[in-house]
């Protein structure tokens, strides 16, 4: 007897294809189908779209940036949580802050990097403990009884201890730089991560921030290991207290892979505060013209540029973007640790990401070599061990940043008689990876590639494909990447050569944060080099939610508001749950190098400060503001001349 069985979930379509009782009569007596049939009715891996996929098919987020007790200016700042409690919290279980407040995350992270300053790592933690071993030094005793004392004493031990770093105070105490101590620190940590690295589910990747800072001017990078204790183990944090300088550290990264086989990067943050020295055309070290090989070394090291963090936003700033409409956005006009410093259009074009992107083009047509072909991501830099930037359950950069009735209204860091005030902090951001698995080779692999975007806290899907065939047809498919992969190179990658007589097409496609705001708009941001050498860049919207349309300026009028400062609410009763298009640039020209990002725009929402208002009843000074639109930013694709 044969049996017709309810096949739930190849039932509807196989009808499409051939009718039931064809269906029936392949079935066994027991009422399953004939694997014979199976092979001939079902083409091996031809009916589900997702077998034998070899790209990723959703993103994963996380924070490459944070930092805990270990670093020596949190714990002197108040922070006594450690990489554990920093994991724990990343994973999604509720801690207790610093500040005796309970704090969860919305939804749990995928990965994470604590990046604890290799610059006196732990050490602070030992000299609060009482070491006996560092206690004999009367400067560590009078450390001690500072730190335990919190406060203003607690800071002014990292003042003295960046005054030491900078050479205008006493030296370091010798006996922190006990190389014993060091990699027993270094390893604790390590194995910490390898005990909450759970593949498939949670990834611990092993990281350190280097953060060079003399005269005040940010050169910092987070280092990130491919590896696991059986290759990190083997050195130890290089830490600009060696040497200050960028190259040294390269250097250091080069001898690590090759003493252990192993793979790393480094990932430079806060351009924006480096007074014009992060994406130099001269050398900072020597004032000597970039070189072949700093270039070639620099690209093959640093995939990736951090690009928005809670120290401001370094996408562009509207000295250098006047007209684009959306470059005023959570930005810092100052220096690091010299407030002083005055910005001028000439500095900021090496502190911003796409200024560092168009000069990009102009050393690649020079020497060959192209050093700031950056990936953009996001982190945080939140030194609370606490990896939470969403506008309504931000913690704030340190300590006495975490939520209060004051923080807004309060300096959040004093440097000498400059101040940055605690409204300042910019609630961002997080890093979202392309990658294939949960795993830290994966998630590795993904970064090198530059499949990676930026988010400045909400937990956007960002697709852009760029290739030569890309038809109107192709933005109809629920699957992107499906003929994203096929058709083109995704995010990260470079465009093949131009065929006679076509411009590059992009498949551009964004899905909002489920539980966040609907979207604005999808925007393509290029660059380009011209045949004088002059470098240029435009806006373009490539897809838009409602029917609005450009005007005579070419703008998109504004998506709108539905923002009630005063109830810290919004609704999605305006924008698109989705964007997807395909765009084709208008001003394509062969001969010309270029890169085009993608920049995805949510409608206004309320921002932290707003939030604030709300929650503790208190009135914000009128420069607060109190909306913002979160955004994410893509890697780049490029495109170069055939030579």
């Amino acid at each position: 007897m044969r049996i017709l069985m309810p096949l739930a979930g190849i039932a509807l379509a196989a009808a499409t294809a051939f009718s039931y009782t064809a269906l029936a009569q392949e079935t066994t007596d027991e009422g399953t189908l004939d694997p014979k049939a199976v092979e001939t009715l079902f083409p091996k891996l031809g009916y589900s779209p997702y077998a034998g996929n070899s790209f990723p098919t959703r993103p994963l987020f996380g924070d490459t940036h944070l930092h805990t007790s270990q670093s020596f200016d949190a714990i002197a700042f108040g922070n006594f949580l450690g990489p554990e409690e920093a994991y724990r919290f990343a994973r999604g279980e509720e801690v207790i802050s610093s500040t005796g407040q309970h704090a969860r995350l919305s939804r749990p992270l995928d990965f994470l990097v604590v990046a604890d300053h290799a610059e006196n790592m732990g050490t602070m933690g030992e000299i609060r403990a009482g070491n006996r071993a560092l206690m004999e030094d009367p400067q560590l005793k009078r450390w001690n009884q500072m730190l335990l004392a919190g406060g203003a004493q607690a800071m002014n031990v990292y003042y003295e201890i960046v005054a030491s770093v900078g050479g205008s105070g006493k030296p370091l105490p010798a006996a922190l730089r006990s190389e014993e101590m060091f990699r027993s620190i270094w390893q604790k940590n390590v194995q910490t991560a390898e005990e909450n690295n759970v593949p498939g589910t949670f990834t611990a990747l092993v990281g350190y921030e280097w953060s060079s800072n003399t005269g005040g001017n940010n050169l910092h990078r987070v280092v990130v290991f491919r590896d696991g204790p059986d290759k990190t183990e083997q050195i130890l944090p290089f830490s600009s207290l060696e040497s200050d300088n960028p190259e040294d550290l390269w250097k250091a990264l080069r001898n690590y892979e090759t003493k252990t086989g192993g793979s790393v990067l480094a990932i430079p943050h806060n351009g924006n505060l480096s007074n014009g020295l992060m994406f130099p055309l001269v050398n900072p070290v020597g004032g000597k013209p970039i070189t072949a090989e700093y270039a070639r070394t620099r690209a093959s090291l640093e995939p990736l540029m951090e690009v928005t963090q809670i120290k401001g936003d370094g996408e562009t700033h509207p000295s250098l973007s006047p007209n684009d409409e959306f470059a005023n956005f959570e930005r810092w006009d100052k220096g690091n640790l010299d407030l002083s410093v005055a910005k001028s259009p000439e500095m900021l074009q090496f502190e911003y990401a796409r200024s560092a992107l168009k000069n990009g083009l102009k050393l690649e047509k020079e020497l060959g070599i192209n050093p700031y072909k950056y990936g953009m991501i996001g982190s945080t830099d939140a030194h609370t061990s606490l990896a939470a930037v969403e506008e309504n359950n931000f913690f704030g950069k340190l300590p006495a940043a975490e939520p209060s009735a004051s923080r807004a209204i309060h300096p959040a860091a004093k440097f000498g008689d400059k101040v940055i005030m605690g409204w300042e902090m910019t609630s961002s951001g997080y890093a979202a990876v392309w990658a294939t698995e949960n795993t830290r080779e994966a998630i590795f692999d993904a970064m090198k590639r530059k499949e990676v975007y930026a988010t400045t806290g909400p937990r956007m899907m960002v697709r852009l494909f760029g290739g030569w065939d890309f038809a109107e047809a192709d933005a109809k498919t629920r699957s992107p990447a499906a003929v994203g992969y096929t058709k083109g190179v995704p995010m990260g990658g470079d465009l093949p050569p131009a065929p006679a007589g076509k411009s590059p097409t992009f498949l551009v496609a964004a899905l909002k944060d489920p539980i966040g705001a609907n979207l604005d708009r999808y925007q393509i941001v290029k660059g380009w080099m011209d045949a004088a050498g002059e470098l240029h860049e435009h806006v373009y919207d490539a897809a838009w939610s409602g029917d609005r349309k450009p005007g005579a300026d070419g703008k998109l009028p504004p998506v709108g508001s539905t923002v009630d400062v005063a109830d810290a609410t919004w609704t999605n009763t305006i924008g698109a749950p989705e964007l997807i298009s395909v765009w084709s640039d208008p001003d394509f020209d062969p001969a010309q190098r270029a890169f085009y990002y993608a920049r995805v725009l949510e409608i206004p929402t309320p921002r932290w400060t707003a939030y604030d208002a709300k929650y503790f009843g208190v009135t914000m000074p009128p420069e607060v503001p109190m909306t913002l639109q979160e955004r994410a930013y893509s890697s780049p694709i490029w495109y170069n001349p055939a030579s």
